[in-house]
């Protein structure tokens, strides 16, 4: 937490409010299961990005609804309305996206091509039939008068008419270098899956792309053409609803259909392109019809509850603890406040990194892991006090009792987890919130028994006060049931004469 400085976790919509968003369907002949179809879409994209606690629902026969905390309204209106037009194109020639393209405006290590005035795909020039080229005609294509005409006198925020079948000229995010781009050679229908993250010996975050198997032939022999060429007839452009997300060069002629889009990427910039990428275009159109914002009023009211009915358990399980285990429920509190810790800290660095969000169910979830951290303690204090009854000493009892009620804390904590586990793939809504932290807080309580209350037991035990078995150490004889030599391990002794066998002999003189 402190290397992130993140002190408090992010919390859902029922506590701190957010956006809701209604999109009306502008389409014609609206059928449900394209409204279902398109509802799951924008679900995928929503949970993709990690916003947390988001619903999408349906409502009547042409509407969307979706309601997402710690986003913006502008950014979540992207996010779901985002059409993901994706290609893959050669690089003609390259500029400054200020202004008239010149050679001194050329991209820094870029040189501009002297260009061929004839195209090569066809003596009549390129498709106008709005369909890919194949890709042999993409890789022969060369630039006319027009298209440079066109490159020359583009500025980045110009429309862009992203034509398969024609070269167009397109811009980056920022709108500092444009493009002219030859034909489209590998469509985004070819693409399988997208998956982002900072690959191994990197600092920055990436976008990767697989490809399907025709379009992982078009990009082996897009790759391999452009090897022999020069700057920038070498890159080829992955382009974004008319926009460069990057111009790669190819090092090798790839052959697997694996590809990388890489650039100035936060986390949330390439979850949100892979996402998008990932889960596509909606099979219907919408446009917001109403935007609002959720107030967070009630929900403060409810987290503040919420806190309280923590806190009152807490105090519940410590005061029976102290008062039927007396000083061993030292334990039970220490465990507890270092479970809640390590759950708290949990929560805000989950946050951060996959954006999870903290809703009133998760908070009911976490209320619940109290019983089950106090549960694994009752098992281990029970099997110890089974172990001293059945003649055992105090210290051997204290490892035999964990060695015995080791299984059973396991198979009562894998039980919770499954449970939450099968809740969370089945629930929809808020009550994931619950059966996330219903795991969240059995697996950390695996971890505490193991680490803190095993060795935090079998530490005290070595001591006077509990070792010995004081009155208020809740490890005594009387609280046992057992005598005190017991306790300690002391065994009576009796004591039984010694005797000797002593033959006489007679010397020889004597007889």
């Amino acid at each position: 937490m402190g290397l992130t400085k993140t002190w408090a976790p992010k919390l859902g919509l029922d506590l701190q409010g957010g956006q809701t968003i209604t999109l009306t369907a502008t389409s014609e002949n609206v059928t449900p299961e394209s409204l279902e179809l398109a509802r799951n879409i924008i679900q995928q994209r929503v949970d993709g990005l990690g916003v947390g606690e988001a619903t999408v629902a349906v409502q009547g026969d042409r509407r969307i609804v979706v309601s997402a905390p710690n986003v913006t309204s502008d950014d979540l209106v992207e996010l779901v309305g985002a059409t993901a037009q994706l290609s893959f194109r050669p690089v003609l020639q390259s500029g400054a996206g200020t202004g008239p393209s010149d050679d001194a405006d050329a991209v820094p290590g870029l040189p501009t091509p002297a260009p061929s005035p004839e195209p090569s795909a066809s003596a009549d020039g390129p498709s106008v039939d709005n369909e890919q080229l194949s890709i042999d005609e993409v890789l022969a294509y060369t630039a006319t008068e027009e298209d440079l005409e066109n490159f020359a006198n583009f500025v980045c925020g110009d429309t862009v008419v992203d034509d398969p079948s024609r070269a167009i000229v397109a811009c980056d995010d920022e709108g500092t270098y444009k493009y002219l781009l030859g034909p489209t050679a590998v469509l985004g229908t070819e693409l399988d899956t997208a998956a982002y993250g900072i690959p191994t010996g990197d600092l920055s975050y990436v976008v990767t792309l697989s490809l399907k198997s025709t379009g992982a032939e078009q990009f082996k022999q897009l790759t391999g053409a452009l090897l022999d060429k020069t700057s920038p007839e070498n890159l080829f452009a992955i382009v974004l609803d008319g926009i460069v997300e990057s111009a790669v060069e190819p090092q090798v002629q790839i052959t697997n259909g694996e590809a990388q889009i890489s650039g100035s990427f936060t986390a949330d910039s390439a979850a949100s392109l892979a996402n998008v990428l990932k889960y596509g275009s909606l099979p219907v159109s919408f446009e917001p019809s109403q935007v609002e914002t959720v107030s967070a009023t009630l929900g403060g009211e409810q987290l503040r509850v919420g806190i309280i009915a923590g806190l009152i358990g807490i105090a519940a399980v410590a005061l029976y603890s102290f008062i039927y285990y007396r000083g061993m429920g030292i334990v039970v509190v220490a465990s507890l406040v270092v479970a809640a810790s390590a759950t708290y800290a949990m929560m805000v660095l989950l946050g951060s990194a996959v954006g999870f969000s903290l809703s009133l169910a998760g908070i009911a979830g976490a209320i619940v892991g109290i019983a089950v951290t106090a549960d694994s303690f009752v098992i281990y204090f029970e099997r110890i006090r089974d172990e001293i009854r059945d003649g055992r000493s105090l210290r051997s009892s204290l490892v035999s009792g964990w060695e015995k009620a080791r299984g059973t804390i396991i198979i009562s904590d894998a039980v919770s987890l499954l449970s939450a586990v099968i809740l969370f793939i089945v629930a929809i809504g808020s009550v994931k919130g619950f059966a996330f932290t219903l795991g969240l807080t059995t697996m950390i309580d695996l971890a505490v028994v193991f680490f803190f209350t095993k060795p935090l037991v079998q530490l005290l035990g070595r001591t006077k006060f509990f070792g010995e078995g004081h009155k208020w150490s809740g490890l005594d004889a009387e609280h046992m049931g057992v005598s005190r030599d017991s306790l300690l391990g002391r065994r009576l002794r009796r004591r039984t004469p010694v005797t000797h066998d002593v033959t006489a002999t007679q010397t020889t003189q004597e007889a």
